[in-house]
């Protein structure tokens, strides 16, 4: 069976965007998201790999990945699986953890700021509900803005609760927060344009060699995967805009012509743009 992957756009809610499919060959290669995604398979299993650890995620367990989270996705030992995804904007989310936290969060990446780590939790009554919202959502006549709102945070409470409030550390032998700070903030400003190695590195007062290593060592990603999937996930919000045509979010975010971005689209979302 080929797979199927569909992405939902919630009706007054932006910051808001289903996803769901049948999974049987394509598989998710290590990434990241510019916001949140809560996970659940409906049936089969999902292998996933981050913070340096294999688990399985089947029915009744919910996969929580903040931004900036590095993980993957396949299915266990070659065989299908069905999965639901709410992707969440971190602005909706910000003002919201803070209140659970009680401390004021950033960005991950801040060089002060916690953030939440992922996690996997265990929870089929939990899980029953966020299924049911997601069905809800789904509905055309289904909630809108304020009921949506108010369903996801009575069932988003519980779920968050159970997360782990970190500080971000520096990984030993990779970059320092200054360092990645200006790369960041350089990438971010530059994204429509060319980046090369040479110029990273030498925000950093690097090698290419140096720079190379040590941005793997504190990313988990090579520069150039990294700087892949931030184009990428820049491209998923201005999809999300009326007003943007394809050709335009693909200059945009720095791909040299459409046909370029709809192939790495593909490659990491196993869709194409048009159908997001």
């Amino acid at each position: 069976m080929k797979d199927q992957i569909q992405y939902h756009r919630v009706a007054d809610t932006p910051d808001l965007m289903l996803s769901d499919g049948v999974f049987s060959e394509f598989e998710f290669k290590p990434h990241y998201h510019l916001d949140y995604h809560i996970g659940m398979v409906t049936q089969g299993v999902q292998k996933q790999r981050f913070q340096g650890k294999s688990v399985l995620l089947g029915p009744g367990r919910i996969s929580i990945m903040p931004p900036g989270e590095i993980h993957d996705g396949s299915g266990y030992d070659d065989k299908e699986y069905s999965m639901c995804t709410f992707r969440i904007s971190s602005s909706l989310l910000t003002e919201y953890l803070a209140e659970i936290s009680g401390k004021e969060l950033g960005l991950v990446g801040d060089d002060i700021a916690p953030f939440f780590a992922g996690a996997m939790i265990e929870n089929q009554a939990l899980a029953n509900r966020l299924k049911q919202l997601y069905q809800g959502i789904q509905n055309p006549e289904g909630l809108k803005a304020l009921a949506v709102e108010s369903a996801w945070l009575k069932c988003f409470d519980p779920l968050f609760q159970s997360l782990t409030l970190v500080t971000p550390q520096v990984a030993e032998g990779g970059l320092s927060v200054g360092q990645l700070i200006r790369v960041r903030d350089y990438v971010e400003a530059n994204l429509a344009y060319k980046i090369s190695l040479k110029i990273l590195a030498a925000l950093c007062d690097l090698s290419r060699y140096q720079f190379l290593r040590r941005f793997e060592t504190s990313m988990g990603l090579t520069p150039h995967n990294w700087l892949i999937q931030l184009r990428l996930e820049r491209a998923c919000l201005l999809l999300r805009l009326p007003d943007q045509t394809l050709a335009q979010v693909a200059a945009n975010v720095g791909f040299y012509d459409q046909s370029h971005f709809n192939r790495a689209f593909r490659k990491w979302y196993g869709i194409t743009p048009s159908q997001f």
